[in-house]
């Protein structure tokens, strides 16, 4: 079973190009992690201030390697959740 994670970003009015540009430099960064099985970040079509990040993790274990990582620590959480109205996850695992 993979561990899972599905966040929901809404960027604080006019800080939706930034977010963007965050996702882009952190994507392969978490992408290169040895844990990581996927992680894609999607903006909305409808509000370009919404962001949906789906994320797969070989376990628990690595998810928490991946948010104790520099790369997350600097990319998200001093860069991108400063400029964040709000900031929603859940977890889950896969059913196989």
């Amino acid at each position: 079973m993979a561990f899972v994670v599905s966040a929901k970003w809404r960027a604080n009015e006019g800080e939706a190009e930034t977010i963007r540009e965050i996702l882009a430099i952190l994507t392969p960064l978490v992408r290169a992690e040895a844990g990581c099985l996927t992680y894609i970040a999607h903006q909305s079509v409808d509000d370009p201030r919404d962001f949906f990040l789906y994320e797969q993790f070989v376990d628990e274990a690595a998810f928490q390697a991946h948010a104790q990582a520099e790369h997350f620590k600097e990319h998200v959480l001093d860069r991108a959740v400063p400029l964040l109205e709000t900031r929603e996850r859940a977890l889950y695992t896969t059913l196989d």
